[in-house]
């Protein structure tokens, strides 16, 4: 048991130590580092313990973390409680009575903790439903912060029955989600498996998702489409406009250049080679880009990342309501300044991986009243039903002129 206590201990001085300004994983990482005592076992359960415990959101008063030791830790056997469904070694040397009930439905979960003397309930874990975008289900989207989504892959064109064959060879576990998409356990290494962007790219399914905003432009245009992805950062949405729609004449750009330099590693490992770079701040005017202007813009902006709060629970734990102003002023700010290089009877298709109604259907009416665009298609991609991020999409157009 005292193995257990251990793993307890040291979790919680994780936590305590944790300020919520680097991603948790590149924390545990340092932390591990530093201390190699651990082996991978404990380094496997103390992580599991830190993420458990995150997963219970704004449940957990961050006062408390502080105020007593006891009190944490009873929170981080509630989170390991609430977030497996199967038997657990910690549970079972230290709660044993939980750890009979892990099977037990997530609600009568909450029940029985509430009569354990723990205050939780589902809904203080996120407890902004007000705030959510249309057609969310609250209750489900909470649900989805005890669950670790997939790792999903998305075969590119001419690689399906190679990629297959290779995953089946190395027996590696996964499910066809459709035509393209793999879902595939989220740790799974598939680097020596597969090849990283010719063969696949590792890509939310969400995020695969939007290429069905691209039907439009896929049906009705036959000449060469100048696309730009004003926010390019890592290149996925690029690469799958040009798995979508066929050979395009691409534009990225990003206000980081290391971005921009890793973009141009991963395009060279997908085979693009033509296409135009440039470094720019969206939210300043006298952007360098083609004043001729563009007859796709993708725009996947800077967000809160509410959307994939489950892969990074952490972020919700820090998240402090006031916060979304920042990302909503950005927001008008880089749409209000690229809409001019859109050309007439051209799209702006917007993103983001976020929940919250003010960065999404409030920027698209911003928009639209601002600047006279027609939507066409505007909704929410559910991915905490599919073990996946949450994001939204909204395709507009330009009138002719």
């Amino acid at each position: 048991m005292s193995k257990f206590h251990s793993y307890l201990n040291t979790a919680s001085g994780v936590i305590k130590s944790y300020g919520g300004d680097l991603p948790l994983s590149v924390f545990l990482k340092s932390f591990f580092s530093a201390n190699k005592k651990y082996g991978s076992k404990d380094r496997k359960q103390i992580t599991h313990i830190c993420y458990c415990y995150f997963r219970l959101g704004k449940i957990i008063n961050k006062s408390s973390v502080n105020s007593s030791d006891a009190l944490l830790k009873q929170y981080m056997l509630a989170g390991i409680f609430i977030c497996t469904d199967k038997p657990d070694l910690v549970l079972q040397a230290l709660v044993p009575g939980w750890n009979d009930k892990v099977n037990l439905p997530v609600e009568e979960k909450f029940i029985f903790l509430r009569a354990e003397g723990l205050p939780v309930e589902i809904g203080d874990i996120f407890p902004w439903p007000e705030m959510l975008s249309n057609d969310i289900n609250y209750q489900q989207f909470c649900k989805s912060f005890f669950i670790q989504p997939d790792l999903f892959l998305r075969i590119r064109p001419g690689y399906k029955s190679n990629v297959i064959k290779k995953l089946s060879n190395a027996q590696i576990n996964f499910s066809v989600k459709d035509e393209e998409a793999l879902a595939l356990p989220n740790l799974t290494k598939i680097d020596d498996i597969v090849l990283p962007d010719e063969e696949v790219v590792v890509q939310d399914y969400s995020s695969q998702m939007v290429g069905e905003f691209l039907k439009p432009l896929k049906e009705h245009n036959k000449q060469l489409i100048k696309v730009w992805d004003c926010c390019a950062a890592s290149g996925g949405k690029s690469i799958l406009a040009i798995d979508y729609l066929g050979n395009i004449d691409l534009t990225v750009s990003d206000i980081r250049a290391s971005i921009l330099t890793n973009l141009q590693s991963r395009f060279r490992r997908a085979g693009i080679t033509r296409y135009k770079s440039f470094i720019a701040d969206l939210s300043k005017r006298n952007i360098p880009a083609d004043s001729s202007g563009y007859n796709l813009v993708i725009c996947d902006a800077p967000c809160s990342g509410s959307g994939t709060w489950s892969r990074t629970p952490e972020q919700l734990f820090f998240w402090a309501e006031g916060d979304i102003v920042r990302y909503t002023d950005l927001q008008n700010k880089i749409t209000s300044n690229i809409v001019s290089f859109i050309k007439p009877g051209g799209y702006l298709l917007y993103i983001t991986c976020s929940v919250f109604r003010n960065e999404n259907e409030k920027i698209v009416e911003m928009i639209r009243e601002k600047f006279n665009l027609e939507l066409i298609q505007m909704n929410v991609i559910r991915g905490y039903n599919e073990k996946a991020d949450t994001m939204f999409g909204a395709l507009l157009r330009k009138n002719q002129e």
